[in-house]
């Protein structure tokens, strides 16, 4: 966000009311995008607004430094570090502080190395490999917000040594130009380039947002001595004010983000500051002064308040977005008043060293709390009942990370194989179940093989990449090859999160529409349509049937998914005095995995598939629980731990003890199909 330079081109004196107005503008449509207040779906493009002003300003302080002789590279990022860092650093503080008491050792390792990458100013590079800024997990982050402060302080940092190299080598105007459009052009490709390709690097890199500064800086080297009319004036500010409203209003998150729309918003708000209209109602009134002055702190605290609105779940509330929107105004203010105002006037008090030794001494601290909380979470400081709750997270298949994905599959139990567990990380969160199951299990044992994301279908192709990646190609080939060679006659069961690949996610996932199917084999669908889901259909019965001919096939039917991360929220509610039992219905349920219930039925009418069904255990004749005796029996939202799998034993004991007849039954086609 840009507020780290003042309302003045010249670094001096002058104040533009304008663009202390504008900030307004600004700001208060990024905040009411983030509550989800209607009508404001493009808000996000305030930020933008902000970087265009960001730019205009520096390219103004730097450039009558360089014209002046005195501008000191030095000077320059002390200013920007005591006007950006004393109120980051606070608010850094009392979010590491509050989350000591109110979040999960996993969600206080995640702020951790959050709040040391803001310090850092690397942010925006740590979100990159996360996840993308749209989505739903956003809420989870919270110093997401930081991402744009770290894009303007690393342009603070090459900014003004680019312009300076250029300068003693082409002094003037023509340096500033040499830096400045070649840049631009350059960004702006790049911009258009990766929103098409890798949208959330266009969103988060400096490479393709450096052209919203550079704009900016553009305006200052011609706008600086033009002479409009009154009227032109009037004109410029009308366009600027109607391209920003129009981007807030027309815009969301859907929208192919920044890439050239991003014009729309820079555009606007380059007029506003050409129309330089110190007078406007629209940006000179009191009210967008009063928040332009505080629009840095504004937009600090506004993102956790989000953030913890999401927490407890009251997000979708009218009545805590409200007062979350007034503690927003009220934290903005204390915060400029107690913190931004006061630490500028004191470090502008001290010598250069001094003032530099001063924020560094601030930072140093909280950045080394930041560090230790990222490497340990410090379960220590929970309740004995949220610590049972967290160890569930963890509580996973423990030869997990040696077996998942690994081209020869592992060995559950004995030597003695009994049966093949193939299929996805489902089948990894339920093969130890199955391992307790065997009869012996000393001595018998089971073949597992699995990977995560991969679809047991010999015919499918991911949508994303086109083609299953190397290790589910492998898998799908391997099986289909072996079935009458590896392990002849041997049953297998199939575990896979089925209904996700046919119908998409029932929870946002980077990158993928939530009802869009995860694989294709014709022709990529944007929805599970009728014709779509008749082809998966047929290709999953003449697969189910191919391995029937050779092998004893059982189809677990879907584990029920419960659409949020329940030792999360079982955790969070305890932590804040409340105890939740995580649940969805059967008529959910029903209503998710009727289409695979369909195809494996039909498997099963059709080859003689075996079908195991985890309902009697999992589920009640009202609901299926995601949660029993006050811990989870999941690890995240649909993958069961080790606790919750051990439910599912029954279940594997009665299919290994009717494997016998299976393969008689079998023998028995085989024999008919030969007469």
């Amino acid at each position: 966000m840009s507020h780290s330079i003042s309302a003045s081109t010249t670094g001096a004196h002058e104040f533009r009311r304008d663009i202390n107005g504008l900030r307004a503008w600004a700001v208060m449509a990024v905040v009411l995008y983030h509550f989800g207040i209607a009508g404001f779906g493009g808000g996000f493009v305030g930020v933008d607004v902000f970087f265009v002003i960001s730019g205009f300003l520096m390219t103004g302080i730097i450039g009558k430094g360089l014209q002046r002789g005195d501008f000191s590279l030095w000077d320059f990022y002390l200013a920007r570090a005591r006007r950006i860092l004393p109120a980051l650093i606070v608010l850094t503080a009392v979010l590491l502080a509050v989350g000591w008491f109110v979040l999960m050792p996993r969600e206080y390792e995640t702020l951790g190395g959050h709040a040391r990458r803001t310090l850092l100013f690397a942010s925006n590079l740590h979100y990159l490999q996360e996840s993308g800024y749209f989505d739903d997990d956003a809420h989870e982050k919270w110093l997401l917000h930081g991402w744009s402060l770290s894009v303007e302080w690393q342009f603070y940092l090459l900014l003004p040594v680019l312009l300076l190299a250029v300068w003693r080598l082409f002094p003037g105007r023509r340096a500033m130009l040499l830096v400045h459009v070649p840049l631009l052009l350059a960004s702006f490709g790049v911009c258009v380039a990766l929103t098409l390709s890798e949208p959330p690097k266009a969103f988060y890199l400096l490479q393709s947002r450096a052209w919203e500064f550079l704009a900016g800086g553009l305006l200052f080297l011609f706008g600086e001595n033009l002479r409009l009319s009154a009227r032109t004036r009037l004109g410029l500010e009308w366009l600027g004010l109607l391209s920003i409203v129009s981007a807030v209003v027309f815009l969301d998150s859907s929208s192919l983000w920044p890439g050239w729309l991003a014009l729309v918003p820079c555009i606007g708000a380059l007029s506003v500051l050409l129309a330089q209209r110190g007078d406007s109602p629209w940006t000179g009134n009191a009210v967008a002064q009063w928040l332009g002055t505080r629009s840095y702190s504004i937009y600090l605290w506004h993102w956790p308040l989000v953030a913890g609105l999401a927490y407890c779940e009251r997000l979708e509330s009218p009545a805590w977005v409200l007062s979350a929107l007034f503690a927003t105004l009220l934290l903005g203010q204390l915060s400029y008043a107690l913190i931004e105002v006061p630490a500028r006037r004191g470090l502008h008090g001290l010598a250069p060293r001094w003032a530099a030794a001063a924020v560094a001494l601030a930072v140093f601290p909280v950045a080394l709390a930041a560090h230790w909380v990222r490497i340990d979470g410090f379960p220590e400081r929970l309740p004995e009942a949220v610590g049972k709750i967290e160890a569930q997270i963890h509580n996973r298949n423990p030869r997990r990370s040696e077996c998942l994905a690994k081209d020869k599959g592992c060995i559950f139990g004995g030597e003695s194989i009994r049966a093949l567990i193939i299929g996805d990380s489902h089948a990894d969160s339920v093969v130890t179940a199955a391992q307790a199951a065997l009869p012996d299990p000393q001595w018998q044992g089971i073949y597992y093989r699995a990977v995560t994301g991969c679809l047991l279908l010999f015919s499918a192709r991911n949508i994303d990449e086109k083609e299953p990646g190397p290790p589910c190609l492998r898998l799908n080939s391997d099986l289909n090859k072996g079935l009458e060679t590896v392990m002849p006659g041997l049953p297998i069961i199939i575990v896979n999160r089925t209904s996700m690949y046919a119908l998409g996610t029932n929870e946002k996932v980077r990158g993928q529409k939530p009802d869009r199917p995860f694989v294709f084999f014709s022709t990529p669908p944007d929805r599970a349509s009728p014709e779509y889901l008749d082809e998966f259909r047929q290709h999953y019965v003449a697969m189910a049937c191919a391995i029937s001919k050779h092998r004893p096939l059982f189809l677990l039917r879907p584990i029920p998914e419960m659409g949020i991360d329940v030792p999360r929220a079982m955790g969070k509610a305890m932590l804040i005095g409340a105890r939740r039992e995580v649940s969805i219905t059967l008529a959910d349920y029903h209503k998710r995995h009727a289409f695979v219930w369909s195809i494996q039925d039909e498997a099963r009418e059709r080859c003689g598939a075996q079908i195991l069904d985890p309902l009697p255990y999992l589920c009640d004749n009202e609901v299926c629980h995601g949660s029993k005796d006050g811990l989870p029996l999941y690890a995240d939202d649909d993958h069961l731990n080790e606790f919750g799998n051990r439910l599912l034993v029954p279940m594997f004991a009665k299919a290994f003890a009717s494997m016998q007849d299976a393969g008689e039954a079998l023998a028995h086609r085989r024999e008919n199909a030969a007469r």
